[in-house]
């Protein structure tokens, strides 16, 4: 018997799970809705974002929460991709 106090042991790789398609949807929920981004200025009055962006006036800025992670792409972060949603009452 051996105890390892301070960890855990490590996770089986499960082999039988398929590789996640990027056909199908993503399912998620909506956790906060708001206004577009207005101008920030910093105590010197200068813009403190250092990328010009401007988001569209009547834009709102939706976070939402995808459950399972397996669903998404691996590389997001650095890809370009066209997100398209779909809203359904619950």
């Amino acid at each position: 018997m051996e105890i390892i106090i301070g960890s855990m042991p490590p996770l089986k790789h499960n082999s039988l799970k398929a590789p996640p398609t990027l056909s199908g949807p993503v399912e998620a929920r909506v956790l906060h809705v708001r206004p577009p981004r207005k101008g920030t200025a910093g105590p010197s009055g200068m813009e403190r974002r250092t990328k010009e962006q401007v988001d569209p006036v009547r834009g709102r800025v939706l976070t939402i929460l995808v459950p399972d992670a397996d669903s998404l792409p691996s590389d997001l972060d650095t890809e370009n991709y066209k997100v398209i949603l779909r809203f359904q009452k619950m």
